[in-house]
This record gives structure tokens, sequence and C-alpha cells, in this order.
């Protein structure tokens, strides 16, 4: 099986960018898409781009075993979405899509071998379909965000970008 992470860094990362440090940004300081928040550990201003490469890869690619699933679109959409929402919410979004095509899985938020497997099935039935409901939710994520906090709808255009850019799907 092909390991499409490299690819899909390399995508993330375009939408990341490299050290921010906005007071509005739920995340706080960030580097690379690291924020502070998730890695309160980190000296996240000198973090380098090599760093940042091995904490996606053992944080979010490899806990939610996208080496496992047999497209790496789904799998680069899925650790984009990981990487700015977080492996939990990115798996819920999983869930829930798949619900929506007519699977029954529970929407718990942990990235397992019935989630894999579901994934798997909807990539070999309609792969487009399912990367189509994973922005929808994805969408509806990002709304309930701005609904919550009106502050945050500053960054909604961004978030936009992010699922209308994303390999152009």
């Amino acid at each position: 099986m092909k390991d499409y992470f490299k690819e899909a860094f390399l995508e993330t990362l375009g939408h990341e960018g490299g050290y921010v440090n906005d007071p509005a940004d739920p995340g706080g300081e960030t580097n690379w898409g690291i924020s502070k928040r998730s890695f309160p550990d980190l000296d996240i201003k000198s973090l380098t781009i090599d760093e940042a490469k091995e904490i996606y890869r053992r944080k979010y690619w490899d806990r939610l075993m996208l080496s496992d699933l047999d497209s790496g679109h789904i799998a680069g959409e899925l650790f984009d979405t990981a990487v700015n929402a977080g492996r939990g919410t990115a798996t819920r979004i999983a869930q829930r899509a798949l619900n929506y095509l007519g699977e029954n899985l529970l929407e718990d938020g942990a990235m397992g071998p019935v989630t894999i497997g579901a994934l798997n099935g909807w990539i070999a039935k309609d792969e487009r379909a399912l990367y189509k409901c994973l922005n929808g939710f994805q969408f509806i994520h990002y709304v309930g965000i701005t609904e919550n906090n009106e502050d945050l709808s500053r960054f909604a255009r961004g978030w936009m970008k992010r699922i209308q850019d994303y390999r152009r799907g």
C-alpha cells in the first residue's frame, strides 16, 4: 500500500504556514500548524518544519490509522481536518458522513477498524460522495464554531478556503 503521508503533509502545510501568534486564535501561538494549546511543552516559535512533520506523522497520521485507507485523497482530507479541528473532531466528522451515507456507526470520535473498514467500503463504492460528505460535515462543524462564538467568524473565510481548495475535489 502506498504511503500518502508526504503528499498530505505538504498539502496541509500549504494551509498552515509558519509562525503566528494571533491572540484571537483559540490555538494560541502556532507554527507550521502546531499550536501551543495542543503542545504546551513545545517551544513553538523555534519549531522546525522537520519537527512539525514528525509530530504530524506520530500524533495525527499514525493515530488516525490513515495508512490503512485505500485512498490518499480521503486520507489527506481526514489528516487536514484533524490538524485543523483535532483528531476526535475529524473522526466524528468521518463517522457522521458515513452514517449519512447509510452506515450505522457509533459517533464516538475514536478511529478504529470499524470506521476504517467503513471508510474503505465507501472509497471502493463512491469515493467522491464520501469526500463531499466529509467536506459538508466539516462545513457544519465550522458553522457551529461561529454560532457559538461570533468573534471566531473572522476565521470563517480561511476555513472555507481550506474546504474549497483541498485537492479541488
